[in-house]
């Protein structure tokens, strides 16, 4: 039987509690298969609301995201995966987290954790973005970090994504930077003359990080060796919101020369096109371009 709820554009099954539409999809079909081997992130035996909490807290860029957020709001989140990050902006609010994520092994994972902690205010949708299930003009903030340069054309998936963002709505979106990602790139150059050792002796999220084995070939396997992979500019995004009516907030790194961080969510000046290559270019030398080169963007719908 097909159900239908508010957020949704169209009917889809409702099998165990997860609303599901078939990835048909042979590129995103990619992706699911490679997260069906190692879920990103998993979940602990001992897993429970204030590990996740700590965690969530812990992100700098989540925490923020989530003070801003407030209460009685629509979220959806989309590229999920097993859900810790929506199952974190839902706890302690009455918030409505939707998660949407075309594997479904991962949504039961997020699934299960929320019933066994009896946590109500999230659902999770198993579809493809490009599916374009989502009801137009209904959320209050879109989080999509580290998803669209894992999609066949992240242009075509920010526009359908877009659409179902309320006027005066906020969006956050990451993506891997051109520039800034030069040093993963160079380590995954460096593994095919030395071999994956390369990446215990020089990637520095494994080396600061105590991570157990499942957890460090999951984070290996998506850093290193996604199927599918691009690389953007913050200029490109720019255009995007151009093109699709949307007010840039704030980036990190910044468009500027303000490296004041800490309201991600106040309005910044977009800079100058010199200010925003130098601040790349700057990416690979810090932490932004150590752990991976991902750079992130706001934007506000008119």
């Amino acid at each position: 039987m097909q159900y239908f709820n508010a957020f949704l554009k169209r009917k889809l099954y409702n099998k165990d509690g997860i609303y599901n539409l078939e990835v048909t999809d042979s590129s995103t079909k990619k992706v699911t298969d490679f997260y069906k081997i190692t879920p990103f992130p998993n979940y602990k035996n001992d897993e429970n609301k204030q590990t996740i909490l700590d965690k969530g807290d812990k992100n700098l860029l989540a925490k923020q995201f989530k003070k801003f957020i407030g209460f009685n709001k629509d979220i959806l989140e989309v590229g999920c995966g097993t859900g810790q990050l929506s199952i974190y902006f839902a706890l302690g609010t009455n918030n409505r987290i939707i998660g949407l994520d075309p594997t479904i092994d991962s949504l039961k994972l997020a699934k299960n954790f929320s019933d066994k902690h009896r946590i109500t205010n999230t659902t999770f949708v198993n579809a493809d973005i490009f599916d374009d299930v989502l009801a137009d003009n209904y959320f209050d903030f879109i989080w999509c970090n580290g998803v669209l340069h894992h999609t066949k054309d992240p242009y075509l998936a920010f526009t359908t994504l877009i659409k179902s963002l309320k006027k005066n709505g906020y969006v956050l979106i990451g993506l891997y930077n051109k520039i800034g990602r030069f040093r993963t790139l160079f380590r995954k150059y460096l593994s095919r003359i030395i071999g994956k050792r390369i990446f215990d002796w020089f990637d520095p999220t494994l080396k600061k990080l105590k991570l157990d084995k499942e957890e460090k070939n999951a984070w290996i396997r998506d850093q290193y060796f996604h199927p599918i992979e691009s690389l953007h500019t913050l200029d490109e995004v720019l255009s995007w919101f151009d093109k699709n009516n949307l007010e840039f907030i704030s980036s990190i790194p910044s468009s500027d020369f303000d490296y004041n961080y800490k309201n991600i969510f106040e309005k910044k000046n977009v800079g100058t096109l010199y200010s925003r290559v130098f601040n790349q270019f700057s990416m690979i030398f810090s932490r932004l371009g150590s752990d991976g080169g991902l750079f992130v963007v706001i934007g506000k719908k008119k």
